[in-house]
């Protein structure tokens, strides 16, 4: 901190954040914390001084768009339109040893136990240094103000960081640590002054908000946080992520009632078969999911649920595969195939290479396939909106076609809704609606 305070000369810093909502707010942070020392943030990289390129490097597609932001950084280094290059988050924990050999541009790098050394490894690249800063990974969780990014309507709450599950086929543990959750206080503190900003949505996340608290004394207290933050002035209070084996029924009954709480549930099952759930080191069965999801649709009416689905790991066939029951009661279902990673080795590793041949067959390209509900129940939640009045938070306004999200779109995974106006009329119409995608993607679960 004595550091930031002892700036000699003020730099231009440019930052690129990538990947999940978790490194948003590590990026605003960081922005912050620059700010704080006497840095200038610029909008565009030419010219600047630094460019700080925060990465994700859960899947390998998110390395390779890190590459690839790191490489044109690197482009205007070597045209003399910037200065250095700093790397931080989850691809340079990852792959820290590789990247000063693999990516010989980069001036300095930053482990995700590190983000509050950022102004420190600015100085050290600006006097010709090459930090390598790694600290801690399962310290206290950095309690540090933001310069909000997002568009001033919505703002995420990070309320812990880590995660405590691992799961066979995931290397967040390795990368972020284990779970830690903020102190209640630090949380609604900084709640209070996003509500006071004028921020109408508020996107709690982690990943893992359902184990919020466990890690001080075994028990659960997002339900004590949720009813706490819906007396703040918010109009939407959004859950990224809900861990099926997590969700008690005082969480339920918090989330049924609260009208704040939107009825939209972002719970990642990832399997519902019994064999491959115990691969994969999850928790849970087949029954459980079924009987939680038909739970919360008893209890939460009209709720909206989204999940992810990961297929071609050993022991998959057609019959593992069926997961039509569960599939019906979904209405968004990203279905991802699993990867072959290096440094995560499961102990099925061995088969895990003839079971790539079976996911290229079934999801062709691999990647993300978005899925709807099926047979009678496909698209139902989108023509239920045909002709009725909803509500929406409206992103922007051009002359020509504002578009809003509604309580089921969670920004930025679903779409937006485009609602024309007429000729005569200034003011959007609400009563033609129609789906567009939105331009960004999920990057991480």
């Amino acid at each position: 901190e004595g550091r930031q305070k002892e700036t000699a000369m003020p730099y231009k810093l440019h930052f690129i954040s990538l990947g999940c909502a978790k490194n948003v707010v590590n990026c605003e942070q960081m922005m912050s914390l620059c700010r704080e020392a006497g840095h200038t943030l610029t909008d565009a990289p030419e010219g600047a001084d630094v460019a700080i390129v925060n990465t994700c490097g859960f899947l390998s597609s998110a390395s390779e768009e890190a590459i690839q932001n790191i490489l044109r950084m690197a482009e205007l280094k070597a045209a003399g339109k910037l200065k250095k290059i700093l790397v931080t988050g989850c691809m340079t924990q990852r792959y820290g040893e590789d990247i000063p050999t693999e990516l010989p541009e980069v001036d300095g790098i930053l482990g995700t136990g590190s983000y509050k050394d950022i102004v420190s490894a600015v100085e050290d690249v600006m006097a010709g240094k090459h930090p390598r800063y790694f600290g801690d990974l399962d310290a206290p969780v950095d309690e540090f103000s933001r310069v909000l990014t997002t568009p001033p309507w919505y703002a995420y709450l990070r309320i812990a960081e880590g995660c405590d599950n691992w799961c066979a086929f995931c290397i967040i543990p390795k990368l972020r640590g284990k779970y830690r959750s903020r102190p209640m206080d630090k949380v609604l503190a900084e709640a209070g002054e996003l509500a006071a900003r004028g921020v109408k949505e508020l996107i709690v996340v982690a990943q893992d908000i359902t184990r919020y608290g466990t890690d001080w004394d075994g028990q659960h207290h997002l339900a004590d946080l949720l009813e706490e933050l819906c007396k703040l002035d918010f109009h939407w209070i959004r859950l990224h992520y809900l861990y099926p084996d997590q969700m008690d029924g005082r969480l339920i009954d918090v989330i049924a009632r609260e009208e704040k709480i939107l009825k939209y549930l972002d719970i990642p099952l990832q399997h519902c078969n019994d064999d491959i759930l115990r691969k994969m080191n999850r928790r849970g069965d087949r029954a459980y999911i079924e009987n939680l999801l038909d739970t919360l649709r008893e209890k939460i009416p009209g709720v909206v649920l989204r999940t992810s689905l990961i297929t071609g790991l050993p022991g998959e066939g057609e019959a593992e595969f069926e997961c039509g029951h569960i599939r019906r009661m979904i209405h968004y279902i990203h279905a991802m195939a699993g990867e072959l990673q290096q440094d995560i080795k499961p102990a099925f590793w061995p088969e895990m290479e003839a079971a790539q041949q079976f996911v290229f067959t079934r999801l062709p390209g691999c990647g993300y396939l978005v899925l709807r509900r099926e047979g009678e129940h496909s698209y139902s939640t989108w023509e239920r909106t045909t002709g009725r009045r909803v509500t929406l938070h409206v992103a922007r306004r051009p002359e020509d076609a504002p578009p809003g999200f509604q309580a089921q779109d969670a920004v930025p995974v679903c779409g937006l809704y485009v609602f024309p106006q007429k000729d005569d009329e200034k003011s959007p119409q609400i009563a033609a609606v129609s789906k567009k995608k939105s331009h960004k993607k999920e990057a991480e679960r």
